[in-house]
């Protein structure tokens, strides 16, 4: 009972009044952007509904439709295939380029604005400077290429086979210094006099940073791995802006695949279970690399 007195005395205090009043904005902006949307999508992926006519409750018949749908399993192949490309590229590259930049050379600050600029560039100027340079016929990625000798460049955008290569080019360019800068705080972290060390024992550059270097940042290569990963699951924009999910649904991700289904199809509680199924995909996947990180994070 004294527990209880005590916990109401709190709250009921003045400090807990305004701290809880100063914190109410965020939990209303919590409750009505997130948690109501969400609980509404769930709702909405047990009817059938098309926005004109009042939803029609069918329980579990969309979570059945999806699982039998054959372009299901083509969407979420491609999706996986951009999802594993992206990611590995986006913890190999970026970890490259914080380790070079890492060191004391001359116009260090240059290089490391030059590569976070794509970072902070709107994904509209992105899509369109990057479709001009693939442009078959125009564009100086496949000029650049003829010089080379290759007398039938790619098509690029316009071939089922390039085109998911194209955007996961797009993808990886746009994110490397954001990934970079978070490498970089990683790297900064681990202290000079274990490279001195080293150093003293005869090590070598290549041998200190797989020894030093890669053990010690472990954690932050499963931070951005995690992260890499839902984003990569959740890309839309790009798909949207440069191919619509074309040719041939050769980039037809699921995020699209939802988005079309909702407002071009305008199949609401179908395009609602895909975002559901979406999320447990996401969750299953950042639970196993939870669970798989005591394996390979050395230190925390």
């Amino acid at each position: 009972m004294n527990y209880w007195n005590n916990l109401k005395y709190k709250i009921l205090s003045k400090d807990s009044f305004w701290a809880i009043l100063m914190i109410m904005p965020a939990l209303l902006g919590i409750l009505i952007f997130t948690i109501i949307p969400v609980i509404g999508s769930f709702i909405i992926s047990l009817t059938r509904w098309n926005l004109i006519s009042a939803p029609k409750f069918v329980g579990l018949k969309n979570y059945t439709l999806l699982i039998s749908d054959p372009l299901f399993y083509k969407v979420l192949a491609i999706t996986s295939l951009y999802a594993v490309s992206v990611v590995f590229l986006s913890i190999i590259l970026p970890l490259i380029l914080a380790v070079a930049l890492n060191q004391k050379i001359k116009g260090l600050a240059l290089y490391r604005t030059a590569y976070f600029l794509p970072v902070i560039t709107p994904m509209v100027v992105v899509a369109i400077v990057w479709s001009w340079i693939f442009d078959p016929s125009n564009g100086i990625l496949n000029f650049l290429l003829t010089k080379t000798g290759i007398t039938n460049p790619p098509l690029w955008l316009f071939d089922s086979f390039w085109a998911l290569i194209a955007i996961i080019i797009v993808s990886v360019w746009k994110n490397i210094g954001y990934y970079m800068v978070i490498f970089l705080a990683g790297l900064q972290a681990i202290p000079d006099s274990l490279y001195e060390a080293a150093e003293i024992d005869g090590a070598t550059g290549i041998k200190k940073h797989l020894n030093i270097t890669l053990p010690l940042m472990t954690p932050t290569i499963f931070f951005v791995c995690v992260m890499s990963t839902i984003s990569s699951f959740q890309v839309f924009d790009l798909i949207y802006l440069m191919t619509e999910g074309g040719p041939e649904n050769s980039t037809m991700v699921i995020v699209y695949w939802l988005y079309k289904n909702a407002f071009e199809f305008f199949k609401l509680g179908y395009a609602s279970s895909i975002a559901y199924v979406l999320f447990v995909i996401i969750l299953l996947l950042t639970l196993i690399q939870w669970k798989l990180r005591k394996k390979w994070v050395m230190y925390e």
